[in-house]
């Protein structure tokens, strides 16, 4: 019998694909200043399909940076960089809102283990 189903892996390579994407934005609120810098961000449903046909192989993280591109609708700058700091912060914002929608998912998930390995009490 298995401990874990596939929605708790599911869950599992979710919060490892929305913290790479979250890397991935901080890094561009850490280069707002850098010349010629050009704003990215992770494709989260191209990332989940290769991590998820990567599975039990070392590529799971070569498959979050092939989803990871360069935003084509960022305006550059004077300077080149196209970093815009508000759509930065906002994708931030709710990248860490559906992080902490998973980890609450898969709290459950592990209180209803408990609560059978407990023989439902408490």
């Amino acid at each position: 019998m298995k401990l874990f189903d596939n929605a708790m892996t599911l869950l599992q390579r979710a919060l490892d694909v929305r913290l790479q994407r979250q890397n991935v934005l901080a890094s561009n609120a850490a280069n707002i200043d850098t010349p010629g810098f050009k704003e990215k961000d992770v494709d989260f449903d191209r990332a989940m399909a290769g991590v998820l046909a990567a599975e039990g192989s070392e590529g799971r993280g070569d498959a979050v940076r092939a989803a990871t591109r360069e935003v084509d609708n960022a305006l550059a700058g004077l300077d080149g960089n196209s970093v815009d700091l508000d759509r930065t912060m906002v994708a931030m914002a709710e990248n860490g809102l559906q992080y902490g929608a998973a980890t609450r998912a898969i709290g459950k998930k592990l209180a209803i283990l408990k609560y059978v390995a407990n023989d439902g009490i408490g």
